[in-house]
């Protein structure tokens, strides 16, 4: 069995879930159903239900059928993927386009987050992303000069800078680093995005590796209240969810 066809499953389910195929409650078919459907063994339908239930649309609890718990956005952290890729396996229709790219020197935190020196040349990129038809996110990203060269070369519209410099340049993502807050929406923020100045944003600062531990970028993603929610899955034994204080928040 290759290793797509249980996210082939996964992204049948997931298309049904947000239709209202199955609504708000309503329960899955069983394994058993599910595998006959599809021509594969209960052990591919489960990865695909694990798959689901990671990103928080369905409930897990073993030895029942699975409930659909919600249909909305939801991103896990469960895997290291683009937004790209998270917005196409939802079924959602994504695009992007690229504001402005320039080369500046790095700030003292844009050094010390991509291990580099202070005022080293890096790629500092805006971009807009629209889910649907709706602008959603507002990025912006600094960019190791090591990998500039080919962020540079990507054209406005591109739709996933990480999987294209993956493609075409062998830079691989995999490991990452998360920080998620709230913000107020400044005056760029409100205008891109189509709201009052002061609204709410959801915002996620995360910082990627390569497999060798070399730093390719760090991000500031502002999304659009409403438009998102973050999923995330821990246990007693292994929590990779860290509470931190903001600043001017005393202990």
């Amino acid at each position: 069995m290759s290793h797509s066809r249980y996210r082939e499953i996964a992204e049948s389910l997931r298309h049904s879930i947000r239709s209202g195929a199955y609504p708000l409650g309503s329960r899955l078919p069983s394994e058993s159903d599910l595998a006959t459907r599809w021509s594969v063994s209960r052990g591919t339908v489960r990865q695909a239900v694990a798959l689901l239930a990671s990103e928080g649309l369905i409930g897990s609890r073993q030895g029942a059928r699975r409930v659909v718990l919600r249909s909305e956005r939801r991103q896990s952290f469960q895997q290291l993927n683009s937004f790209a890729q998270w917005a196409q396996a939802m079924g959602c229709e994504v695009s992007s386009r690229i504001l402005s790219r320039a080369v500046r020197p790095a700030t003292a935190e844009e050094a010390e987050r991509l291990d580099a020196e202070q005022g080293s040349e890096v790629l500092y990129v805006v971009r807009l992303r629209w889910l649907d038809g709706e602008p959603v996110m507002v990025e912006r990203t600094v960019y190791a000069h090591w990998v500039a060269p080919a962020v540079l070369a990507l054209p406005e519209d591109c739709v996933s800078i990480m999987n294209s410099i993956a493609e075409r340049a062998d830079i691989v993502a995999q490991y990452g680093e998360h920080l998620i807050d709230a913000v107020a929406a400044g005056s760029e923020d409100a205008r891109l995005l189509r709201v009052r100045r002061a609204s709410p944003l959801l915002r996620q600062r995360h910082l990627t590796y390569t497999a060798a531990g070399r730093a390719i970028e760090w991000t500031d993603d502002r999304y659009r209240a409403g438009s998102m929610v973050f999923n995330v899955m821990n246990s007693a034994a292994a929590a990779p969810l860290e509470r931190r204080a903001g600043p001017g928040v005393g202990g």
